[in-house]
């Protein structure tokens, strides 16, 4: 995608999975990846991998749950690399896969707080630059446990329906501002929360998050542009593009 050529890329949880091969995927475009999750070892490690393939990047640790740390991750990515035109809301946890009557309350409340309520403090967060240039484009990662609703899955399942519900009442009301927001649900891949998930999967039979790539690639450049308010099932959009 030549027009991401210095673009500035926020990538929430990007120090592992989904988020650290979207990071160097970014960088291999010529996009600028700026990124955060809470453990500063991982995300140093990603940011290592992400400069060695010749991307300008920032790698910061970030609680999105706290407004006031988000805010101090856009400002030091608009000061470093320039104000972000892409936001990927990759960051999750799982919490247990049970039945709802029986959630841990405790539990409800931090697997939404991340998953739902952090994806919204950064959006707020880099709405505010995009919408002062009339450009940009956020993409919010949802799961196969959203749509249609299953069963077992607490907390995680019902984050992850709400968080499309705010996806499309944000790209409503976003209309003809030049800011874009589309939901992707990558599918089965081979990560950590997907083995914490399905312990007894053989992961080996999984693909790399890496083979997801190309769409949020697309959804960021103006390939897309006028997409807005979609939701896209990555294994989906790939075989459509053989």
């Amino acid at each position: 995608m030549n027009d991401l050529e210095g673009t500035v890329v926020m990538i929430t949880g990007a120090s592992r999975g989904l988020g650290a091969a979207l990071a160097e995927a970014f960088a291999r475009a010529g996009a600028r990846p700026s990124l955060c999750a809470t453990s500063a070892e991982r995300l140093e490690r990603v940011r290592a991998k992400v400069e060695a393939v010749g991307g300008e990047s920032l790698a910061m640790p970030c609680d999105i749950r706290d407004p006031a740390a988000v805010e101090e991750w856009v400002a030091e990515t608009t000061r470093n690399l320039g104000p972000p035109r892409v936001l990927v809301n990759n960051a999750s946890v799982l919490g247990s896969r049970t039945e709802l009557r029986h959630a841990p309350i405790d539990e409800w409340r931090a697997v939404l707080d991340v998953n739902l309520t952090g994806s919204l403090i950064v959006a707020q967060a880099v709405l505010t630059r995009m919408l002062r240039r009339g450009s940009g484009s956020i993409i919010n990662v949802s799961s196969g446990a959203a749509v249609p609703p299953r069963r077992n899955w607490g907390a995680y399942g019902v984050s992850k329906s709400a968080l499309e519900a705010l996806s499309a009442n944000l790209a409503s009301e976003l209309e003809g501002s030049g800011v874009r927001v589309n939901v992707v649900d990558p599918g089965s891949m081979r990560t950590a929360m997907r083995a914490e998930a399905y312990p007894d999967e053989d992961p080996a039979e999984l693909k790399e998050p890496a083979a997801v790539a190309p769409l949020f690639l697309w959804l960021a450049s103006d390939a897309s542009s006028g997409v807005t308010g979609q939701r896209f099932q990555a294994d989906e959009w790939l075989a459509g593009r053989r």
